[in-house]
């Protein structure tokens, strides 16, 4: 077997990763906002804004993703959000990297700290 370079430019980086599945879990409340908190409490740490939307235009970009604008909100002075949801593709995507990531973890033991210390 070779090593197939588009292939592996095709899987999912982990924050990529960590956005489409803050997609699923938000359903119909996925827009920027929601998805930033979901992505930084999975990943325990402060996410710049930008990032997660930089990476929701590339996402869509690559037909991973389609977005819709809500109606605008007082709350948002009349402004409407972005809302968010999964193409099939983007579910294949998803479902590619956990398969990927577990092929390549097989026959490891989990946790490695430890592990290679003979």
């Amino acid at each position: 077997m070779s090593y197939n370079v588009g292939f592996m430019a095709d899987v999912l980086g982990a924050f990529e990763q960590a956005v489409l599945l803050a997609v699923v879990r938000l359903r119909d409340d996925a827009y920027g906002r929601a998805i930033l908190k979901d992505v930084q409490a999975r990943l325990a740490r402060d996410i710049a804004a930008g990032a997660v939307h930089a990476t929701l235009e590339r996402l869509e970009q690559k037909g991973l993703v389609a977005s819709r604008l809500g109606p605008g909100t007082p709350i948002r002075a009349g402004r409407r959000r972005r809302y968010y949801r999964l193409r099939p593709s983007g579910i294949n995507a998803l479902d590619n990297a956990r398969s990927t990531l577990e092929t390549i973890w097989h026959g490891l033991p989990w946790p490695l700290r430890g592990a290679h210390e003979h």
